[in-house]
């Protein structure tokens, strides 16, 4: 037989070498992997597969709960630096081609196409109450009643185009409910303030008079609201692309958010003096442009991936105008009459204008503070 070879020769180490080699890959094992990156590139690959920049993953990232502390036990400063890396590390799928024609001249022509649409429900009421005052006293009622039906109809048409393209486009996140709350709000607008005086004042005693100069204005308003609208986005992106930490965009992105708000109201404000001055006084200014603050917000919260928050807030702000007359009634019956104190106090105190000032101005602060939380965030202002 040949001689032992060293490696055939047992040593009394032996079973101790047999017993360590098991307990060093077990300890390896509990070490865990040596890339902590590795396992969050795993969870999110379809994120960052499907991401056109590293802005976009570190938006998904966040929208998951990842923070800058998180970051930090990847060994990373912030979402942004670890969102680059694993831009870097994830292949892009094969998507579809970059659009070459998306010049500026064609982005003028796209920014022109939406501003022009969302002029048209201003254009229609404005045409139809010119044709209500040349036909003042040539048309009966029936005749005035169909071209007033008319110009409202044409109004609505003109506001779901505007709001079907554009930066006040909500890519089919807005429900069924916020539109039939803003019809409602609308509505008020146009009865709501003649409707409480008949019923405070013992009625309702049939038809009441229309208050149009606030609807006029509103209207109009549409056009600066999508303006106001694609200025905040545009400056968000701006502001997304230079900020290294998710705290820097918070910060620099709440101002430009107030501004957008302040803009839009002066320019509303200045609108609604100008329709109350060609129409004729009547409706509340004030109630008028809290509404239209409610409105804004709330579209721009639904355009930003936030829907239910803002028919939440128009749901209030009809609740409350809802309320006022049914409060007034139900007051008249025996030993409720406290019911229609608040509503009459306040009626007292700054006539019906103040029901729809205070439910859409107190529903425009509560969207207000949401807005500043939800559209701080980087995940709000990507691509679903």
């Amino acid at each position: 037989m040949p001689p032992d070879t060293p490696a055939q020769r047992p040593t009394p180490r032996a079973p101790e070498v047999a017993h360590a080699a098991p307990a060093r890959k077990l300890a390896t094992g509990r070490r865990g992997p040596a890339d902590p990156v590795k396992s969050l590139m795993h969870r999110h690959r379809e994120l960052c597969e499907r991401a056109v920049d590293p802005l976009e993953i570190a938006a998904g990232l966040e929208a998951h709960g990842v923070t800058d502390r998180t970051a930090a036990r990847y060994r990373h400063r912030d979402v942004f630096s670890l969102a680059e890396e694993l831009f870097a590390r994830v292949p892009a799928v094969a998507g579809e081609p970059v659009d070459a024609s998306c010049t500026p001249a064609r982005d003028i022509e796209t920014r022109a196409a939406w501003s022009l649409r969302a002029l048209l429900p201003g254009a229609a009421c404005l045409a139809t109450f010119v044709a209500l005052r040349l036909t003042e006293g040539v048309l009966d009622g029936g005749a005035r009643l169909a071209i007033g039906t008319g110009g409202g109809l044409l109004a609505l048409m003109g506001l779901a185009l505007a709001l079907r393209t554009g930066p006040l486009c909500a890519d089919g996140r807005s429900s069924g409910a916020a539109g039939l709350f803003g019809c409602w709000l609308l509505g008020y607008v146009l009865y709501g303030d003649a409707l409480l005086h008949q019923v405070l004042s013992g009625g309702p005693e049939g038809p009441w008079d229309i208050t149009p100069a606030p609807l006029l204005g509103l209207a109009v308003a549409v056009a600066p609201a999508a303006w106001c609208a694609h200025l905040f986005s545009v400056h968000a992106h701006r502001k997304l692309n230079g900020s290294r930490a998710l705290e820097e965009f918070a910060a620099g992105v709440r101002p430009l958010l107030f501004a957008a708000v302040a803009f839009f109201l002066c320019v509303l404000g200045g609108l609604l003096y100008l329709a109350g001055f060609g129409i004729g006084a009547g409706g509340s200014q004030v109630g008028a442009a809290a509404l239209g603050v409610l409105l804004l917000l709330a579209r721009l919260l639904t355009v930003h991936g936030f829907p239910e928050p803002a028919a939440t807030g128009l749901a209030a702000a009809c609740a409350v105008e809802a309320a006022a007359p049914a409060l007034v009634l139900a007051g008249r019956l025996p030993g409720l009459d406290a019911l229609a104190r608040p509503v009459d106090a306040l009626v007292a105190a700054a006539g019906t204008g103040a029901v729809p000032a205070v439910a859409c101005g107190a529903a425009a602060l509560g969207l207000l503070t949401t807005a500043t939380v939800a559209l701080s965030r980087a995940s709000a202002h990507t691509a679903a």
